[in-house]
């Protein structure tokens, strides 16, 4: 009996290490496991979850993430805030076109991005890009509308894609869109170039120009094919409307052309996108945002009395209350009364009085005209070329989004 038990226990003796080793060993990758799951994880904060996978985190979204109801956030004050503003640098990201980055163009200043956006009444939840990618994920986010509206789509993926690996992100131009891909989140964020939302003369790409218009006010399939599914719709027009009080355009018949008052077009123009929208949309799984107008700064003698000049130099927001010429009020109400009448919710974002203060953030005479950075004797008459039209970036696009940001955060839920 005792010559077994001894065979026995030199027959375990080997085995035993080997066993613990295999515990430990499990042990361990279980435990990694587990913090691959958890939100804490680095890995999950930088990589996410697997692409189409049914395990998604949920969203958190905590009491102080929300704005309140009773905030209104588009009245407020800038605030200089060197600290914590910009929320990207423009040489950090790769996406941006030679239009909006003013400081690699030139201009000697920078303050115009140290200015933080502060509603009266509340705080607007801090820009999380990861949080935002995770509310994204299966989904498409498009930006439509004109080059406003593709400088609001570049700041976004500038304020996203610092946290997404090299080699996990791309950008496509594919005319009329620029589609931001996030491989890691299946996320993609769009923008759709129609500056008038209905078809125009005016839809290629890059062959366009503001001084020949004509719209057509009852037409939009051509364009809504390529919104149709697309789960976050942002829309924006109105600056290409304002080039002459009236405007070139058909309804009913398209050999038809008639001029008509530009306020009247951009009414039938929106009962038309308010029609797509009411057969296309479904409001238990997208989402339908409008920005207000992008106000112009053209003329210093509207907050500067007695002066000839533009938004050239400028280097500080405008103090206490302004509303310029440039940003039509009949055009506001015909919006206004335009989503009233929805029968789906769409959510507009009043971005034009807080961006009616920035005369300083507009990119002046380091743009571009034409598709080419202006000539230095082109800057020496900034009367004759200053962009006040345009904004630089980082800058006042980047506050649009913030807001944006909040809204989404505020009704994840009702379209998660």
């Amino acid at each position: 009996m005792q010559s077994f038990k001894s065979l026995f226990d030199l027959r375990i003796q080997p085995v035993f290490p080997i066993v613990l080793y295999s515990f430990l060993i499990i042990g361990t990758v279980r435990l990694v496991l587990d913090g691959l799951k958890s939100c804490q994880s680095h890995v999950f904060r930088v990589y996410g979850r697997q692409q189409g996978g049914k395990n998604k985190v949920p969203i958190v979204v905590l009491p102080y993430d929300r704005i309140d109801e009773k905030c209104n956030v588009f009245e407020g004050t800038w605030v200089w805030d060197n600290e914590s503003y910009p929320l990207y640098e423009e040489e950090n990201c790769p996406y941006l076109v030679k239009q909006t980055t003013c400081h690699k163009n030139g201009r000697p200043d920078s303050f115009y991005k140290n200015w933080r956006w502060q509603p009266g009444g509340c705080k607007l939840p801090r820009f999380d890009p990861l949080k935002l990618l995770h509310m994204l994920r299966d989904k498409r986010m498009m930006f439509i509308g004109d080059s406003l509206q593709r400088g609001q789509f570049e700041s976004m993926v500038c304020l996203v894609q610092s946290v997404i690996p090299e080699g996990k992100k791309s950008l496509q131009r594919i005319p009329p869109m620029k589609i931001f891909n996030a491989e890691e989140f299946n996320a993609t964020i769009e923008y759709y170039w129609a500056p008038f939302i209905v078809e125009s003369i005016s839809d290629h790409a890059t062959k366009h120009t503001v001084h020949k218009r004509m719209v057509s006010l009852d037409s939009i399939a051509n364009h809504g094919k390529h919104w149709q599914g697309v789960d976050i719709l942002v829309f924006e027009s109105y600056v290409w409307w304002m080039h002459k009080p009236m405007i070139n355009a058909t309804y009913g018949s398209p050999h038809n052309v008639q001029e008509y008052n530009v306020t009247t077009a951009y009414r039938l123009a929106l009962e038309t996108w308010a029609n797509w929208l009411e057969s296309n949309i479904n409001p238990l799984t997208q989402k339908v945002f409008f920005m207000s107008m992008s106000p112009t700064h053209l003329w210093s003698w509207e907050w500067k009395p007695l002066s000839d000049e533009n938004c050239f130099n400028e280097s500080y927001p405008i103090q206490g209350s302004y509303w310029g010429t440039g940003s039509n009020l009949e055009i506001m109400k015909i919006l206004h009364d335009a989503l009233q009448e929805l029968k789906i919710d769409v959510t507009m974002l009043n971005i034009t009085q807080l961006s009616e203060y920035r005369k300083d953030a507009h990119t002046s005479v380091y743009g571009e005209r034409k598709g080419k950075l202006l000539t230095k004797e082109q800057r020496a008459n900034p009367k004759s070329f200053a962009d006040c039209i345009h904004w630089c970036l980082p800058g006042v696009p980047d506050a649009w989004n913030e807001i944006l940001y909040a809204y989404m955060l505020k009704d994840y839920q009702n379209f998660s």
